[in-house]
């Protein structure tokens, strides 16, 4: 009953179990293995209403033999793959020798002693083929759930031991009945166990994973031991039985039919003798496989030019490929029965020692069991060293062997070195570059005593005409010769770099003092400017500004590169071709550069500009004939003279959105004056960017259209330096607004060096003599005449000349008595707003009423 018992309750729990969910092919396992339980079970409890017919086999032994071929299903279905081709004759081999082995033992043991009680042979054959055909069936499933490499999961194992137990508890019940005893408690007590344990798996929390014919074999679980146990089980069972049987012949106690047992082991040993020819067959094909595989391996490797070789731990070589002489220049017999370190880099040997030795202590290395990649540099034949790359593995021929493939890596290597120096170097002058130099600049400062470090930037003058006139790649070329000249100027242990641009810069990296340093970037200017650079099938004449900034405590590498720069473009303010050192000042005059051009962009916003207006008046009749417009900042309550927000507006091109503002605004007043019948003109000063602006003469078209004013009425003034620089682009703009008919001035003539040249060049219509020399007249006879000549230089090629900043009376009386017609100034008439200008109106047009 107890075995009855222990069936029900693996059958609920198999049923219950599916409820859990299970892949298709488990869950089909799973139903066998429950109605296979259902039926032993059935079976079982009806033995004792079977046990009173004369059969020595009842319907109840029927449906357990039933029951267990159920079970047996269920087992099979248990294993992750189940075997085909020939890994299923290799099974079925295996399950014969296995219960051949095991019947051979069970009929010396048990059997035999119980066939010699028997009354009649045929009813004994008949009793004991329930618990045979149950050994069959368990033998038939055991290949295909013991071994690792298929199942090993529980409920396969727990199954399998269901059919030993079954088979077990058969074989008792048989001998049994032949003795007419009662059944060993043992074999009662297997089944029942055996049952209670296939119930507990389900809730075990292990399952197996889906099968299908093509998953890979499963890692094994347990030890390389056990796995060989189990390989080798069938050949154990033949030993045993063979043992077992020549025991009982050489003590003379064989008993039964003797044919019967020598057939069946002869039967084995010869399934034995076949399967390990299979075996050595297989054996011998997968040597072939692992030769071919080896010499394609090599063949590959070759091609691909690696070189490929078998040494021992101690780098013995034993072999070696062909291509060792293509890459290395090396015969293979030279090298074969030598040492590897022979070859290898003498800085690079410990480590390949320490890998190879860690190798044959069986230490995993991280890229992979028996796997070791090595990173050396090899001596070819010619002496060179070339860097190589290798993977180590462990030869499957002998565990004392290693198989190599080398690779040498000496382009790459020089593509990453190539990158490397691309990366930190310029590509036009072969200097170091601006990342190279902000690094470098970095370790110098953090190195003790690095407060003496010096940085020098150098700026060439004038580079930008270089790239306009002779093209980019001329520009590059005489970059490259003024990088030889600056290197060649330098010391030895000093970093001279490209900035970027025509910008350079150099690192004093050695304690220096003060004059050594300034010495130095002096010696840099003269280096540039000592000679012109031959570009183009021409010579062109350079200069340089150069900035110094030495290190102090605790200041960063960014603000000592940045206190450089700043001294350098103060250089360049000055004139250039200069060297300055940096001062605290400086960083605070940029710093309120900047903050004065936010402050500008702010001030044409919101509008804070205003226009003054300074009259030009007829010398001979003191009537105003013209107002020249003026732009005034208040900031707040402060006013901010022009020369302080003019360059910054100039330099940040802000210059333009205000000049156009002042003209349209300019424009709207003086039409509005002459609209009151009174003839004036309006003179506007234009700036560099204020010409070059895209759509500049657009611009003033547009504002003369919306005024009223006619173009005649505007004068447009230009300081002869703006003629100097980009003089073709400068005539052409000024050119388009004479043919509009606005009429063109030279300001601040006299000062220019060019100013007969462009006089004769552009159609200006007058020229305005710059204050300079008017201050001089009737103190200094230099200037007086040089202000007499500007003057009849002007009535003969018939302009108009202005004469500016009049501020004393001998000088309005001289300016008289040279002819000048027209001249302003603080003596004349003050800068004044819009309504100082209308009352100004209003008494010039009275006076000329009332002398009518």
């Amino acid at each position: 009953m107890a075995g009855v018992v222990a069936a029900a309750i693996a059958a609920v729990s198999l049923f219950a179990g599916l409820l859990r969910g299970a892949d298709r092919r488990r869950a089909t396992a799973v139903r066998w293995l429950a109605g296979g339980s259902v039926t032993w079970l059935v079976g079982v409890g009806a033995r004792p209403l079977a046990d009173g017919t004369p059969f020595a086999v009842s319907f109840a032994d029927l449906v357990v033999l039933v029951g267990t071929a159920m079970l047996t299903v269920g087992t099979g279905l248990s294993a992750t793959r189940p075997a085909h081709g020939r890994a299923l004759l290799r099974d079925l081999a295996d399950s014969y020798m296995c219960a051949g082995s095991l019947f051979v033992i069970g009929w010396v043991l048990l059997l035999g002693p119980s066939y010699r009680q028997a009354d009649d042979a045929g009813t004994f054959a008949i009793t004991i083929a329930p618990p045979l055909l149950c050994l069959i069936l368990a033998c038939a499933v055991g290949p295909a759930v013991l071994p690792i490499r298929r199942s090993a999961w529980p409920m396969g194992l727990a199954a399998l031991a269901v059919l030993a137990a079954i088979t077990a508890s058969e074989t008792g019940t048989a001998l049994a009945r032949v003795s007419g005893d009662a059944p060993p408690l043992l074999g009662v007590w297997l089944a029942p166990a055996a049952f209670l344990l296939l119930a507990v798996v389900p809730w075990s929390g292990r399952t197996a994973p889906a099968a299908g014919p093509d998953d890979e074999e499963e890692e094994p679980s347990v030890g390389q031991a056990t796995s060989w146990l189990i390989a080798a089980l069938p050949l154990i069972l033949v030993v045993a039985a063979t043992g077992v049987v020549l025991l009982r012949v050489l003590g003379g106690r064989v008993q039964g039919p003797v044919p019967v047992l020598a057939l069946v082991s002869t039967s084995i040993v010869c399934v034995l003798v076949v399967r390990l020819f299979v075996v050595l067959m297989e054996t011998g094909r997968m040597r072939r496989l692992v030769d071919l595989g080896e010499r394609q391996l090599q063949d590959l490797a070759e091609s691909t030019g690696d070189v490929v070789l078998l040494c021992d731990y101690d780098g013995v070589v034993r072999e070696i490929g062909e291509g060792v002489e293509i890459t290395y220049g090396y015969r293979p017999d030279e090298l074969v029965g030598g040492t590897i370190f022979d070859y290898i880099h003498p800085e690079d040997v410990p480590g390949i020692q320490v890998a190879l030795r860690a190798m044959s202590l069986d230490e995993e290395p991280v890229e992979g069991p028996g796997t070791c990649m090595i990173a050396c540099r090899v001596r070819a034949s010619d002496g060179t060293w070339r860097p190589t790359e290798s993977v180590a593995t462990r030869h499957v021929r002998g565990e004392d062997l290693l198989l190599v493939t080398t690779r040498d890596v000496s382009d790459q290597e020089a593509l990453r070195n190539q990158v490397a120096h691309l990366t930190f170097h310029d590509g036009v002058t072969g200097l170091p570059n601006r990342a190279y130099f902000e690094e470098r600049t970095r370790e110098v400062l953090a190195r003790p005593g690095a407060s003496s470090a010096v940085v020098v930037f150098l700026d060439l003058d004038g580079f930008t005409a270089v790239n306009d006139s002779v093209g980019h790649a001329s520009g590059d070329y005489l970059l490259g010769q003024a990088a030889r000249r600056l290197r060649a100027a330098v010391r030895a242990d000093d970093t001279l770099a490209r900035w970027g641009g025509d910008e350079f810069a150099v690192l004093l990296e050695a304690a220096v003092d003060a004059q050594t340093a300034v010495d130095l970037a002096e010696r840099l200017v003269r280096t540039v400017s000592s000679e012109p650079f031959r570009v183009a099938d021409r010579d062109i004449a350079l200069t340089a500004s150069v900035g110094v900034a030495f290190a102090e405590d605790d200041v960063s590498s960014g603000d000592l590169i940045r206190n450089a720069d700043v001294a350098m473009a103060r250089a360049k303010d000055l004139g250039g071709r200069r060297v300055e050192v940096f001062a605290a000042h400086m960083h605070a005059d940029v710093v309120r550069r900047l903050e004065l051009a936010a402050d500008l962009q702010r001030a044409l916003l919101e509008n804070q500009f205003a226009i003054e207006y300074q009259p030009v008046v007829d010398l001979a009749t003191s009537r105003v004939t013209a107002v020249e417009a003026l732009v005034r900042w208040w900031r707040g309550s402060a006013f901010v003279p022009p020369e302080h927000f003019l360059g910054p507006a100039e330099d940040t091109g802000l210059i333009v959105p205000l000049s156009e503002w002042i003209l349209r605004e300019a424009c709207r007043e003086v039409a509005a004056w002459r609209a009151s019948s009174w003839d004036i003109g309006l003179s506007l000063n234009l700036s560099a960017r204020q010409i070059m602006a895209p759509r500049f003469v657009e611009t003033v078209e547009s504002a003369l259209a919306e005024s009223g004013l006619p173009p005649s009425a505007l004068t447009l003034e230009v300081i002869e330096e703006m003629l100097v620089e980009d003089a073709d682009e400068t005539i052409t703009r000024l050119s388009e607004l004479r043919r509009l008919g606005v009429r063109l001035a030279i300001d601040d003539f006299g000062t220019g060096y060019a100013s007969l040249a462009f006089l004769r060049q552009l159609p200006v219509d007058m020229i305005k003599i710059d204050p300079s020399f008017v201050s001089g007249l009737g103190r200094d006879e230099t200037l007086t005449l040089l202000t007499r000549t500007i003057v009849r230089l002007g009535h003969d090629l018939g302009l108009i000349v202005v004469a500016e900043g009049i501020e004393r009376p001998e000088q309005l009386e001289l300016l008289r008595e040279m002819g000048c017609t027209r001249g302003q100034g603080f003596l004349v008439a003050r800068p004044m707003a819009a309504r100082g200008v209308d009352s100004l109106m209003r008494t010039s047009l009275s006076s000329l009423h009332s002398g009518v």
